[in-house]
């Protein structure tokens, strides 16, 4: 194998460094200033009122759901073609978890499929209590018409944007909660901008936020005004629910507020790589081969992947994985792994999300990608294509 090329990769800085290295030498490893530091730079930048930084967008999905009281006998949907964290969070709570079937141009949650399921699960009284929308390889899900749904069927709204920071909807930022409850995001290393581990949930609606502040940290509050006795001095606090541990640390977090000053340019230059691989993939004799990512008006991507759609999906994988290019598969429906299909959910149940599963391929992007290193896969993609073809002609 040639040296290999990633899917994805982080992009660390000096001053990134330089920035956690102050941090080590402060005196606040965690719980300190750099976390209401590193909320208020995400908030300010997508336009959200309120932030709460946390250990993972696992983190902040599980806490979400909770605070829009998420428990047992309630019904949470999402889409299959997702991490299986976008599910999980509701099996956390002891919800019920359903999916609802993508959009076969945009990968995304098919907006007619949702709108059909709610009016059969209201004359059956199984409406959900939350959905969530996932955001996915950075391009927006169709929010004003979701957001109306919800208006009408009376559910929450968690956006799945741990693609999507920087990416746009309607003229604005994804994150800003126009249309949903709350929205999060993942700073993991092959995201968009990195914190090492981290996520956060954004939202405008105070009493959600207070609650988020709580749960991450173990239920506890030392906020006077929320406490149920008297306070009895400096060192009182108050545990009123059963939370977790899921804090971020200062180091993560000022990591991820460097990060912030640099996400204009990392979403520019993969907007360039995108149109790149459009480029190519579009006028290439391969172009009916290869189906690329649709994109609507409605916003702009992040590009946190560029997943393209090709037959014999397995030739071509493993062509490119032996060329040294570490193209990955996202994802694997949610509703075809054991646990889920321990719950009664098989193959044909959704599609769309099977038939994009079948030929999915993510190809490399991030920011440090250069123009030979990408015509390079281009021309491995082009040439592993075409491989596969003859071999099935």
């Amino acid at each position: 194998m040639k040296a290999a090329i990633p899917y994805g990769r982080q992009d660390i800085s000096e001053a990134d460094i330089d920035a956690v290295v102050g941090v080590l030498r402060s005196s606040f490893l965690t719980q300190g200033p750099a976390i209401d530091q590193f909320e208020q730079v995400v908030a300010r930048y997508v336009g959200g009122e309120y932030a709460t930084a946390v250990s993972s967008a696992t983190a902040a999905l599980h806490i979400a759901c909770q605070a829009l009281g998420l428990g047992p006998g309630d019904h949470l949907w999402t889409v299959p073609n997702t991490f299986v964290a976008s599910a999980n969070c509701a099996r956390y709570c002891g919800a019920t978890v359903d999916f609802i079937d993508i959009d076969r141009d945009t990968y995304n949650m098919s907006v007619v499929a949702l709108e059909q399921k709610l009016a059969e699960a209201k004359r059956d009284g199984v409406l959900p209590k939350i959905v969530i929308p996932v955001h996915f390889a950075g391009q927006s899900c169709d929010m004003a018409a979701i957001g109306a749904l919800a208006l009408q069927y009376g559910f929450a709204v968690i956006e799945d944007a741990s693609h999507a920071i920087g990416a746009t909807y309607d003229n604005a930022f994804v994150g800003n909660c126009r249309y949903s409850d709350i929205t999060v995001f993942s700073f993991h290393p092959v995201k968009i901008i990195t914190s090492g581990e981290g996520g956060m949930a954004l939202t405008n609606n105070a009493a959600l936020h207070a609650r988020m502040q709580r749960l991450r940290s173990h239920g506890i509050t030392r906020n006077a005004a929320e406490m149920r006795s008297r306070d009895e001095g400096g060192w009182y606090y108050e545990q009123l629910e059963l939370g977790y541990n899921y804090r971020m640390t200062d180091i993560q977090a000022a990591l991820g507020s460097s990060q912030m000053t640099r996400l204009p340019a990392f979403v520019d230059r993969r907007r360039t790589l995108a149109a790149r691989y459009n480029q190519a993939f579009s006028t290439s004799k391969w172009h009916a081969s290869v189906r690329i990512p649709a994109q609507k008006s409605y916003g702009r991507s992040a590009w946190h992947l560029y997943p393209i759609h090709v037959a014999n999906r397995r030739a071509v994988f493993d062509s490119l994985r032996e060329a040294g290019i570490l193209v990955n598969v996202h994802y694997i429906p949610v509703h075809l792994q054991p646990y889920y299909g321990a719950m009664g959910f098989k193959r044909g149940d959704f599609p769309n999300a099977e038939w994009y599963y079948d030929g999915a391929i993510s190809l490399p992007m991030y920011f440090g990608l250069s123009d030979a290193t990408q015509d390079y896969v281009i021309s491995a993609v082009a040439a592993a294509v075409g491989e596969a073809t003859r071999m099935t002609s």
